[in-house]
C-alpha cells in the first residue's frame, strides 16, 4: 500500500492537516516531514514498537542512536543538566536551526543528540505530537539524504504511515552536529553551519551584570565596562534584571553620571534575567548577596561562574555586608555617582580576568 501524501503549505501551515500528522506519531506511526534542512521521519521516542520500526525502515544499526527534535530551547533541561555555556551560546545563536547538540543525558551515562527545526511546519509538528521526537532523515542508511517529499518516497513510500509534501527545502544539507560529551566540543559532522562559525561563537567570552531593575546598576557596569573593552571583539558585554517584568529604559540619573563618564545608555532597554541569559555566560556580576541567591535559584550550575562585583574593589570590606553595591534608586546625582565610582573600580580589576 502506498504512503498517504498531505500538502502542506511551509508558510502557513494548515493546522487540521498538522493534527492528523501529530496523531500518527502519537499512536505510534511513522510521518515523513520537511525541516529546513532535509525531509525526515517522525516517530515517538518513547514508544519502543514506534522505534524499532523506525530502525528497520531506516535500516539502522542496533548501536547507531537517534536525535530528537524539541520546539523551545529551554526545553533542552528535560534531556540534560549539562550548563556549560559553549553549549548555551551556540544553541542561542543558531536554534531554530541547523544545528544538533549531543549532550549527556540526565542519568550521564549515555548521549542524546538534541536540535530545533527552524521550519513551520516542522515546528508545529512537534509542539503537537505531545511526544519526544526522534527525527532521521527520511532515507535508507547508505543513501543521499531527501530535499523533496518525492525523493524520500523513493526509498520509504508504503513504509511509513504519512507522508507530508511541502515543496524543496532551504539547504538540502544534514544539520551540522557539535558534540559536548566530552571536555571539548567536537564537531562530528560538517553541515549547513561552518567550522568557523561555531568556533567564533563557542570563544566569545560573554559578561552579565545582573540587578534587580535593570536600570541603575547593572546599566553602568555595562556600559562603563563596554567603554574598557572597546575594541575587543572577542567579547559579549549585557546586563539583565531579577525583578525585570516589563521592558523600560534606563534611569535618567543612571544616564546622567554615564554621560559624564562618555558614555551613551539612552538606547539601553531593560531585560529580565533568564536561564539561557545565565546559562551562556561565562562570567556573572551581581551586585548584592541577594542577588546571587536569586541567580543561583534559577540555574545551580552555575555557581562556579557568579560573583559578587563588590569582591574586586579595592576598597577595604570590614564586614561582608560591604561587598553589596547599594541601589541608588530615588537618590540624589551624588549618590548616583558614588555609586558609579565604586562599580567602575571594581571593573579596573575585573578587566584582567577577561
Amino acid at each position: 500500500m502506498k504512503t498517504k501524501v498531505v500538502k502542506i503549505n511551509p508558510k502557513a501551515p494548515e493546522t487540521d492537516c498538522i493534527l492528523e500528522a501529530a496523531r500518527v506519531v502519537h499512536q505510534g506511526g511513522l510521518v515523513i516531514f520537511p525541516t529546513e534542512t532535509v525531509y525526515g521521519i517522525a516517530a515517538d521516542n518513547s514508544n519502543p514498537t514506534a522505534m524499532q520500526r523506525l530502525r528497520e525502515v531506516k535500516k539502522r544499526s542496533e548501536g547507531k542512536p537517534f536525535s530528537i527534535m524539541i520546539a523551545q530551547k529551554e526545553l533542552i533541561r528535560n534531556y540534560t543538566s549539562y550548563v556549560g555555556p559553549k553549549l548555551f551560546k551556540l544553541i542561542d545563536r543558531f536554534w531554530p536551526g541547523p544545528l544538533t547538540v549531543i549532550v549527556p543525558t540526565l542519568k550521564g551515562d549515555e548521549t542524546i543528540g538534541i536540535r530545533i527545526p527552524d521550519h513551520p511546519v516542522a515546528l508545529k509538528l512537534v509542539e503537537n505530537a505531545h511526544c519526544t521526537i526522534a527525527a532521521p532523515s527520511a532515507n535508507f542508511e547508505a543513501n543521499p539524504a531527501p530535499a523533496t517529499c518525492e525523493e524520500a518516497l523513493r526509498d520509504l513510500d508504503g513504509l511509513v504511515d504519512l507522508a507530508i509534501d511541502s515543496g524543496k527545502v532551504d539547504f538540502g544539507t544534514a544539520s551540522t552536529i557539535v558534540d559536548f560529551s566530552s571536555d571539548a566540543p567536537k564537531v562530528l559532522r560538517a553541515g549547513v553551519i561552518s567550522q568557523q562559525e561555531i568556533d567564533d561563537t563557542i570563544n566569545r567570552k560573554h559578561v552579565l551584570f545582573v540587578c534587580t531593575g535593570n536600570s541603575c546598576r547593572s546599566v553602568m557596569a555595562e556600559y562603563l565596562f563596554k567603554k574598557m573593552l572597546k575594541g575587543r571583539k572577542d567579547v559579549d558585554i549585557s546586563s539583565a534584571g531579577t525583578g525585570v517584568h516589563f521592558a523600560t529604559g534606563a534611569s535618567q540619573e543612571a544616564i546622567n553620571v554615564l554621560g559624564e563618564k562618555g558614555c551613551d545608555a539612552l538606547e539601553h532597554m531593560s531585560q529580565p534575567v533568564t536561564n539561557m541569559l545565565l546559562k551562556k555566560s561565562d562570567l556573572i556580576f551581581v551586585m548584592t548577596r541577594s542577588h546571587r541567591h536569586q541567580v543561583l535559584e534559577r540555574v545551580p550550575g552555575v555557581e562556579k561562574r557568579v560573583y559578587l562585583l563588590g569582591e574586586f574593589s579595592t576598597r577595604p570590606a570590614r564586614h561582608e555586608r560591604d561587598l553589596d553595591i547599594a541601589d541608588p534608586v530615588g537618590m540624589s546625582h551624588g549618590e548616583y555617582l558614588e555609586c558609579l565610582l565604586s562599580i567602575e573600580d571594581c571593573l579596573g580589576r575585573i578587566k584582567e580576568l577577561v
